[in-house]
């Protein structure tokens, strides 16, 4: 898994899963990804509109091109309520208390959208 920066670069993304926008009170979650299970939806839902409430600025989860999860947020120039700090503390705490769902999101997406062997990466994840 990559490490997440709060100035995400569009290259970083092959697709978005979700996101939350503080400045239009916002979330976006992608269809196709509508085959998750709803408790997965659900609380992605939870963790993109409680980053923007808590740091405000626009939140999203996506894949690289690899199939690594990864997070950004950014905020609109001039935005003073923005917390760009806590915004890293919280990109990590989230990674550490969700880390196991993020892994079988990352086997999803790899399995799903990049036609890898589930076989294959369940084996390598239990190598590791």
């Amino acid at each position: 898994m990559e490490k997440e920066t709060t100035s995400g670069r569009e290259e970083d993304f092959r697709i978005v899963l979700c996101g939350a926008n503080a400045y239009e009170q916002k979330y976006y979650f992608n269809e196709q990804f509508q085959a998750l299970p709803e408790n997965i939806k659900e609380e992605l839902h939870v963790i993109c509109v409680l980053f923007t409430e808590e740091i405000g600025g626009v939140f999203t989860i996506g894949f690289t091109p690899r199939g690594e999860v990864r997070m950004d947020t950014q905020a609109e120039e001039g935005d003073l309520l923005y917390d760009d700090i806590g915004s890293g503390l919280m990109i990590k705490k989230i990674r550490q208390t969700k880390r196991e769902m993020f892994e079988a999101l990352e086997v999803y997406y790899r399995v799903k959208f990049l036609h890898e062997d589930a076989a294959a990466l369940l084996n390598e994840d239990a190598d590791l």
